[in-house]
């Protein structure tokens, strides 16, 4: 695999795609020699603090079939996808020394897990130049009419300021490289095996049947949007609860990034000349802009988001009771419908939007439990983990983050609004009748 001619590095992180990967764009424009590499990082897979799996069976399987279409999407440009399980500090310096690495170019993170992996790739390698680009957002960072140290405590003036303001950036376009780019990959993909689970086949019942990676994903967009044009009724059906349509469900490919946020943006965007342009379609890029926003607070809060007090420093008398944890975690508390969505979360991985709201208020404000663990266990379990809406969200249903009205959800009323007829409830609690 001895290589002489220097060459430029990818290496992926959460942007596990080629289109409008800005990332991939620049390496390929700046260079002609270009690989690429992933890794199935261990410490992933590890057992954290709160003694939940930091990656799940279910996030798992969705990243092993996203990394699996990602190294043929990087095939058809002629660029190799080496993919390792091992630590990135101790592969990704091997790599550059085998192919005489020149430059590196990754997507821009800044929470402190990846600072801290990205800081121990560095120590290691030297003579070799970092490129970081800011690769995830709606409102790139360079474009915002703020600084990011001012990024608005309160979402809705955020939103007020940037989206009649700042124009969405265009997707960037991939250029293919010439078949000389290849080189010899002897690296293999781990199976759910190697990384610790036994196989297993989705829940007939889940809301999100759908596979890992960017090919999968622009098939939802194009069905979601314009085969049944179900982008015409999302606000209507935004907070249901059962089936494949009531929301976009693109939550799991944003999160690793193999959909780009604005590919869906401006999909959105060629709806609305073609179709219709309505609420519903201006609701699906007010969830984008949301999302946005949690980014932004992590980058103005930093580490502070992941600590109890949470970015407004308060105080509540938070408890770790183990058994009311559990009973959260099992879907045995005194509500129904929390037990149906834990139930749901715990079976499939997934839970709708107004499940989350629900079970993490009840989580914090009715049995009043140390928020982080909530939150550790839904990063554990999400298909769709993404740090910051994660963490952000937690802060904001525990009073602790970018809501000043400090909150607390009736789950009974909630029930009634949005189970009426209770078919999610015995969709989950009673399967056999259902």
């Amino acid at each position: 695999m001895q290589e002489t001619e220097n060459m430029s590095l990818v290496w992926f992180r959460n942007d596990l795609r080629i289109q409008d990967n800005h990332v991939l764009a620049t390496a390929i424009k700046n260079n002609e020699k270009v690989i690429a590499v992933y890794c199935f990082d261990p410490k992933y897979f590890e057992i954290n603090k709160y003694g939940f799996k930091i990656t799940e069976k279910y996030r798992a399987k969705f990243l092993i079939e996203t990394v699996s279409n990602l190294k043929q999407q990087l095939a058809q440009l002629h660029i190799d996808l080496l993919v390792y399980y091992d630590l990135p500090e101790t592969t990704i310096p091997e790599v550059c020394q085998t192919f005489n690495i020149t430059d590196i170019y990754l997507q821009e993170e800044w929470t402190k897990d990846e600072r801290v992996t990205e800081n121990a790739v560095k120590e290691k390698i030297s003579d070799v130049r970092f490129h970081s680009i800011y690769n995830q957002f709606l409102y790139h960072p360079e474009d915002i009419n703020f600084e990011i140290k001012n990024t608005p405590q309160v979402f809705t003036v955020f939103r007020k300021k940037l989206e009649k303001y700042v124009d969405i950036r265009e997707e960037v376009t991939i250029e293919t490289l010439p078949n000389s780019n290849r080189i010899e990959n002897n690296t293999t993909i781990p199976s759910l095996e190697d990384l610790g689970f036994k196989d297993f086949e989705n829940d007939p019942q889940t809301a999100f049947p759908f596979k890992g990676g960017e090919t999968e994903a622009l098939n939802r967009l194009k069905d979601y949007f314009f085969n049944t044009k179900k982008l015409g009724f999302y606000k209507k059906t935004r907070n249901g609860l059962v089936g494949l349509d009531y929301s976009s469900k693109f939550s799991p490919w944003l999160a690793n990034g193999s959909i780009s946020v604005r590919t869906i943006y401006w999909q959105v965007k060629k709806f609305e000349k073609e179709h219709v342009k309505n609420q519903s379609t201006y609701w699906l890029i007010f969830e984008l802009i949301w999302r946005d926003y949690f980014k932004y607070v992590s980058l103005k809060h930093g580490s502070q988001i992941f600590k109890l007090e949470g970015i407004l420093h308060k105080t509540y008398n938070w408890s770790t009771n183990k058994n009311l944890i559990e009973k959260w975690i099992n879907g045995e508390t005194k509500s129904d419908f929390v037990n149906a969505n834990m139930i749901e979360l715990k079976e499939t991985g997934w839970m709708s939007n107004r499940g989350r709201q629900n079970v993490a208020s009840y989580f914090a404000k009715e049995l009043k439990l140390d928020w982080r663990i909530g939150a550790a266990y839904f990063e554990s379990l999400l298909l769709d983990f993404d740090v910051h809406s994660n963490f952000g969200n937690w802060m904001y249903v525990a009073g602790v983050g970018n809501d000043p009205r400090d909150r607390k959800f009736n789950v009974d009323l909630q029930a009634e609004r949005y189970d009426a007829n209770g078919k999610f409830r015995r969709m989950w609690l009673q399967p056999n009748l259902f």
